[in-house]
């Protein structure tokens, strides 16, 4: 079934002009989503880099289980000498 063209016939510089104003059409629409893809994209940056920097922290402040548990071994010892007897 073929579509009526309003005007008349199409002649060639119809059909470019046509597609050429859809072309522009669509330029826009891709201009549009860049720059929403853009903005997203430094979002998505900036979130990471907060993480990597609490990651960091973490690594750096963490006490580690082994000195942990021979901090507590000594403490434990320390304790037992200090009780009076009672």
């Amino acid at each position: 079934m073929r579509k009526k063209v309003k005007g008349g016939k199409v002649t060639t510089d119809k059909l470019a002009i046509m597609m050429n104003d859809g072309f522009e059409t669509l330029r826009k629409d891709i201009a549009g989503v860049e720059g929403k893809l853009t903005l997203e994209i430094k979002g998505v940056k900036n979130q990471l880099e907060g993480t990597n920097k609490r990651i960091d922290d973490l690594a750096f402040n963490r006490v580690k289980y082994e000195d942990h548990n021979k901090l507590e071994g000594r403490v434990d010892v320390i304790e037992k000498n200090m009780k009076t007897p009672g």
